[in-house]
């Protein structure tokens, strides 16, 4: 991402802030419950001092992966060698994001969870551990930065999670096929708008009315915007909840009304 593109994302979230709303703005009673429940929930299980041990553990590594990127691309410089410390620096989730998966899936209880997107496997820790006798499925394109993410997940002593190496495109209709109906998914990788929107479809195929669909960086470029506004129109989704940095969508047939909101975290 250009110098300016990162200042325009910046401009895009200075809005976002000034004007998102919070639980007295919502008269939806799931969403503010949501909001009481879980977005202002402050508290600090004993899971996140685990998994952010790892993460400065990652972050002062000097080793380094060579990588196969078959993305969009990322922040990370160009070439095929990369420290381990870059990629947790750009391509890993905030902590403060994989603390909210982590008391999202304590709130919904899903069973059967799938990732697009390993990377070193950061928010694949917050989801497992959060639901230790749930299922957790998880692809990464790139086969040295699975095996970096499968010790990592050793490392949390973590044992309900299936790690899947592919591309995308190849791997996915495998993957929902072999799970039925995911009640969580979370789609983060390949951060454009044609394939984001082939993922949606696919995942649209085996979703039931309570799974809930996470997308990344839905205001990263224009082009992801596209598609969070072609994912929120689609006519399954009943309600979409906007946390710039992600996106949440429902399929719940009690929400009567379509609704969309855009929530200050």
């Amino acid at each position: 991402m250009s110098l300016a593109q990162q200042y325009k994302l910046a401009g895009k979230y200075f809005r976002y802030y000034f004007t998102a709303g919070g639980r007295h703005d919502v008269h939806s009673p799931f969403v503010y419950a949501l909001i009481e429940d879980v977005l202002r929930d402050k508290y600090k299980h004993p899971a996140f001092g685990e998994i952010e041990q790892l993460r400065k553990q990652l972050l002062a590594s000097r080793e380094t992966l060579r990588v196969t990127d078959l993305g969009a691309g990322s922040l990370i410089s160009a070439g095929n060698e990369r420290k381990v410390s870059d990629i947790t620096r750009y391509a890993a989730k905030q902590p403060k994001f994989g603390q909210l998966f982590y008391r999202l899936i304590q709130y919904l209880q899903p069973q059967t969870m799938l990732e697009l997107g390993t990377s070193m496997g950061l928010s694949t820790a917050y989801m497992a551990k959060a639901a230790p006798a749930a299922r957790v499925f998880t692809i990464e394109g790139c086969p040295n930065i699975a095996a970096r993410a499968a010790k990592n997940f050793e490392a949390l002593q973590l044992h309900n999670i299936t790690q899947v190496t592919g591309n995308f495109d190849t791997v996915l209709p495998e993957v929902l096929h072999r799970i039925g109906q995911p009640d969580w998914v979370y789609i983060d990788g390949n951060h454009r708008k044609e394939p984001t929107l082939a993922y949606f479809e696919q995942c649209l195929q085996h979703i039931h009315e309570y799974s809930v669909l996470i997308f990344d960086d839905i205001h990263w470029t224009p082009e992801m915007e596209a598609a969070w506004h072609t994912i929120q129109e689609n006519s399954q989704v009943t309600m979409t909840i906007d946390l710039f940095f992600i996106g949440l969508v429902f399929f719940r047939k009690d929400f009567k009304i379509k609704q969309h909101f855009t929530l200050k975290y």
